[in-house]
């Protein structure tokens, strides 16, 4: 069956049409999480439907210039890209991203230096601040927090090195600060969270979020998302608990221990990433629980998961695709020859239900 997707508005044109020689490479990002030891093969179809595409755009869009920037001109194959990674690579998420990142570079001849802050926001603005001294000419970030950045801007400034974010958004100003931000829309992904846990639920019950990691736009915004889709569709569904799980899976079954503890009536669990679901799901199996006794829907799409479905525990998975390589550096490509590119680029996300979650699982990571 082929994957559903929810196309959105883009902010600019220019990337959108220069896209489609980026992502020839795409799917060979794909990665496994470290407890997947399956045989799954993904088929050159499934690898081209695996793409990180662009959303339709929509006139008007703001963009960017190197000259409105303040940076120079220069030749992307000549150029030394840092990459900073914010997040430890147990998770499959980052996995994807960093691989992606990895082999665009090497597929455009492109020397690459690249840090992993281990999910320490400190250690992050350290790696960026190091990419600056050793002389990087571009830069793309995976924030971990959205806040705090001012040193690493400022001394990308001072050198004129452009920066590209990714995933999350940095609390700053487009075309000063950075180039572009390239990412899902995340409240749109909330909202179709919701969506699935009001089919799943018959929209009545008791539900919980496993909010994502405190500080960033991501979690903020996939919970206002689901939040307003369930009152303004399913005012019988009310979410009684809340609590981070920080976008692991170890916390995200913490979290779920004692939420069976304290509400043992939960109809439904929304987890804002993958991991955290799938904390969950061990949480409900350590307490007994059948699959499908209680509902859980989770944002990601990898492997996992989308078995998770399979396996009858997960109701559905919204996709946020991790592969950025291609059009991260096709952004740079085209910004560094003068020409215009978007401050936002959104990106498309499938969604995996029971009705295409075991045909479509070639396409997770």
């Amino acid at each position: 069956m082929q994957r559903t997707t929810h196309r959105r508005r883009l902010l600019a044109r220019p990337v959108a049409l220069s896209l489609a020689a980026a992502v020839a490479l795409t799917a060979t990002s794909c990665a496994k999480s470290e407890d997947d030891a399956s045989n799954d093969s993904t088929s050159a179809t499934a690898a081209a439907d695996a793409e990180q595409k662009v959303a339709s755009p929509a006139p008007g869009g703001k963009t960017c210039t190197v000259e409105a920037y303040g940076a120079e001109k220069l030749d992307l194959k000549d150029a030394t890209v840092g990459f900073s990674q914010s997040e430890k690579a147990a998770n499959p998420f980052r996995i994807a991203e960093t691989r992606s990142i990895k082999d665009e570079a090497k597929r455009r001849g492109v020397k690459l230096l690249t840090a992993n802050a281990q999910s320490q926001f400190s250690k992050q603005i350290s790696d960026v601040q190091d990419l600056l001294a050793k002389g990087v000419d571009l830069l793309v970030i995976a924030p971990l927090n959205s806040d705090g950045w001012d040193p690493v801007l400022q001394a990308a400034a001072a050198k004129k090195v452009p920066i590209v974010t990714i995933d999350r958004k940095i609390n700053a100003t487009a075309c000063k600060d950075y180039v572009s931000f390239i990412a899902s829309d995340f409240v749109e992904q909330g909202k179709r969270a919701a969506d699935q846990m009001i089919e799943a639920t018959g929209g009545k019950g008791e539900v919980a979020i496993l909010l994502g990691a405190a500080g960033n736009n991501v979690t903020t915004e996939r919970t206002k998302g689901f939040k307003d889709q369930i009152a303004a569709k399913a005012p019988g569904l009310k979410v009684v608990f809340e609590q981070t799980g920080d976008f692991a899976r170890e916390k995200g079954q913490q979290v779920t221990e004692q939420l069976i503890q304290s509400k043992p009536g939960i109809k439904g669990i929304y987890a804002e990433n993958d991991e955290m679901g799938l904390g969950a799901v061990a949480a409900l199996k350590g307490a007994g629980k059948k699959a499908g006794d209680v509902k859980i829907v989770t944002v990601d799409g990898t492997r996992n998961a989308v078995r998770g479905i399979i396996d009858g525990w997960i109701s559905g998975v919204i996709e946020s695709n991790p592969r950025f390589g291609p059009l991260a550096f096709q952004t740079l490509d085209t910004f560094t020859k003068g020409e215009e590119v978007a401050q936002d680029i959104v990106i498309e996300d499938g969604a995996y239900t029971a009705d295409n979650a075991e045909g479509d699982l070639g396409k997770a990571y």
